[in-house]
C-alpha cells in the first residue's frame, strides 16, 4: 500500500506540502520530504530499480544540493560520469545508501544519482538540530548515473525550498499555539500572562506571520503540481517568507516563555533548531531574493507586470 501512496505523492506537490506540515508540526524524525525528492528525480528519470528499491524501504536517500553551483563537479569519459566535490551538508547523509546530487557538468547543471559505500558512511554531525542526522559527503571520483539536465536541477530547487518552507509552516503554527497556551496558563502580577498587551501583539504578530507563510506555501505548491509558469518564482518567494517569518516566530515563542523557554529541555528548541536547519535547506533567504530578481527582471525590463 505504501509504495503507490509515494508514487503520487512524488508527482503531487500540493498533497505533500500538506503532510510536510503536519511532519513540521510534530518535529517527526522522519526523512520523508527526502525521499519524495528522490523519488520524483528518480521516476522523472525512468531509474525503476532504485525506485523500487526506496518504495520497498531497502535503501535511504539524500538529497545534495549546494548554494554554490560547482560545489560538486561531474566529469565524463564518454561512457561514465564520475563526480569530484563536497555538497553542502546532506540531511540523513550518515544512513543514505544512494545520493541525488546536483552537480557542474561541461554543459551546465545536471541531476545525477550516486551509490554511497555502505563501509564508510558519512559521519553524522554533531548539528543543533537533534531531530534528524546531518553529515557531509564528499565525492572522489565516485561513479554517477546522470538523471536529467538544468531544468531537472530547477525542479528540485523549486520543490526542496517548497517543502522546506512547508515544514517551517508546521514548526511555526506549533510554536505559536505552545506560546498561546502557555501565556493562558502562566500567570504574573496575580494574572494570566496572556492579558498584557505586549504578550497579546506579540501573539498576534505570530499569527500574522503563519498565515502569511501558510499562503506562501500553498501558493508554491500549487504552481508546482499545476506546471504553472511562476512555480520558480512561487517557491523562491516562499523560502524567502518562511525563513524569516519562522525566526521571528521562533524569537517570539521563546520570549512568550520566559526562562522556562530557553532551557534546552523545553520542547521548543526542538522545533526551534529544526527550523534553523531548514532555513538554510534549498538555499537561505538571501539566495532566493537573489533568485527571485534574477527571475522577474527580464519582465521589468519588458514592462510587464511582476505580480
Amino acid at each position: 500500500m505504501l509504495g503507490p501512496l509515494l508514487r503520487v505523492l512524488a508527482e503531487a506537490a500540493l498533497e505533500v506540502a500538506v503532510l510536510l506540515e503536519e511532519v513540521g508540526r510534530h518535529a517527526a524524525p522522519t526523512p520523508f520530504a527526502t525521499t519524495v525528492l528522490a523519488l520524483d528525480a528518480l521516476t522523472a528519470a525512468g531509474e525503476t530499480d532504485r525506485v523500487e528499491d526506496l518504495l520497498q524501504g531497502d535503501v535511504l536517500a539524500g538529497v545534495a544540493w549546494s548554494r554554490r553551483g560547482d560545489a560538486v563537479r561531474a566529469e565524463t569519459d564518454g561512457s561514465h560520469w564520475r563526480l569530484h566535490g563536497r555538497p553542502d551538508p546532506v540531511l540523513y547523509a550518515p544512513s543514505a545508501l544512494v545520493a541525488i546530487v546536483v552537480a557542474e557538468t561541461g554543459d551546465g547543471p545536471g541531476l545525477f544519482s550516486a551509490d554511497l559505500d555502505p563501509e564508510r558512511p558519512a559521519r553524522a554531525e554533531p548539528a543543533m538540530d537533534r531531530t534528524r542526522e546531518l553529515g557531509w559527503l564528499r565525492f572522489d571520483g565516485t561513479p554517477a548515473t546522470r538523471l536529467e539536465g538544468a531544468d531537472a536541477v530547477e525542479r528540485l530547487l523549486n520543490r526542496g525550498a517548497t517543502y522546506a518552507a512547508a515544514e517551517m509552516l508546521g514548526g511555526a503554527d506549533r510554536a505559536l499555539t505552545m506560546a498561546v497556551e502557555y501565556a493562558k496558563e502562566r500567570v504574573q502580577f496575580g494574572r494570566p500572562i496572556g492579558s498584557f498587551q505586549a504578550v497579546k501583539h506579540r501573539c498576534a504578530d505570530m499569527l500574522v506571520d503563519v498565515e502569511g507563510m501558510r499562503s506562501s506555501v500553498y501558493w508554491a505548491s500549487w504552481c508546482i503540481s499545476a506546471d504553472h509558469p511562476d512555480a520558480s518564482v512561487a517557491a523562491s518567494t516562499a523560502k524567502i517568507w518562511c525563513s524569516d517569518a519562522s525566526k521571528r516566530v521562533m524569537a517570539s515563542a521563546l520570549q512568550v516563555h520566559g526562562g522556562i523557554g530557553f532551557t534546552w529541555e523545553h520542547d521548543l528548541h526542538l522545533f526551534m533548531k529544526r527550523a534553523q536547519l531548514d532555513q538554510l535547506s534549498f538555499g537561505d533567504a538571501s539566495y532566493h531574493r537573489e533568485r527571485l530578481a534574477a527571475l522577474l527582471r527580464p519582465r521589468v525590463e519588458a514592462g510587464e507586470s511582476i505580480l
